[in-house]
């Protein structure tokens, strides 16, 4: 795939969704920081529900290591492996306020010394919170990216390193956000719908699903 193709799926993907955004609910970087470590697993409507709960008794460091790990436990219940998140939260709150000054750190070595958070998650932080060109590949994101042609590759790092390289500076900044939706709504894990498709012509997937033939 040329640098010419791919301008154009950007371009398509941007008309479709000019100002693209992270479908989990915060105000700050440290709710989107929580937010993307109970996400792992689980669904952001899971998150959301979740957070709702959670943001209006405690949203700052310090509020969230004072509720403890048992009472974070309730709050959090409802997502998966949310036992091992409620200890990794408490952590990293504890680590915010002790070594950051509360503040939620802006590099990604900084952001991967915290519990919970991988290369991944730091990503989506300096993407969606600090406006860094990063961009973070998800399942979603290493299946669209290996459908289409975009970014081959066999690991999520690698599609990541291919993606960043090859991907034009203008669509950078909203690159991991326009991938994910397309990922979650158009080009599905099972079935994707192609005949919605805004790419479709230019998408090398092989696989490519029919339209209601009644």
């Amino acid at each position: 795939m040329n640098r010419e193709i791919r301008s154009e799926i950007y371009s398509r993907l941007r008309k479709k969704i000019p100002q693209p955004e992270t479908e989990l609910n915060y105000v700050d970087p440290f709710e989107l920081l929580i937010a993307v470590i109970l996400s792992a697993q689980a669904t952001d409507i899971s998150v959301n529900k979740a957070t709702a709960l959670l943001y209006p008794a405690a949203n700052t460091p310090q509020a969230i290591y004072d509720l403890g790990v048992n009472k974070l436990k309730k709050f959090i219940k409802t997502i998966g492996l949310y036992n091992s998140k409620a200890e990794n939260i408490i952590k990293t709150c504890r680590i915010i306020i002790d070594q950051f000054g509360g503040e939620v750190p802006r590099t990604r070595e900084e952001l991967e010394s915290l519990p919970g958070v991988g290369r991944k998650t730091a990503n989506v932080i300096l993407n969606t919170a600090f406006g860094e060109p990063t961009i973070a590949v998800d399942t979603h994101i290493f299946r669209v990216s290996n459908r289409t042609g975009l970014a081959k590759g066999k690991t999520p790092l690698e599609v990541e390193k291919r993606l960043v390289r090859l991907t034009p500076e203008e669509f950078k900044r909203d690159a991991h956000h326009w991938l994910i939706l397309h990922g979650r709504y158009t080009c599905k894990a099972r079935k994707p719908e192609c005949p919605e498709c805004v790419i479709l012509d230019l998408c090398e997937y092989r696989h490519k699903t029919q339209g209601d033939q009644s």
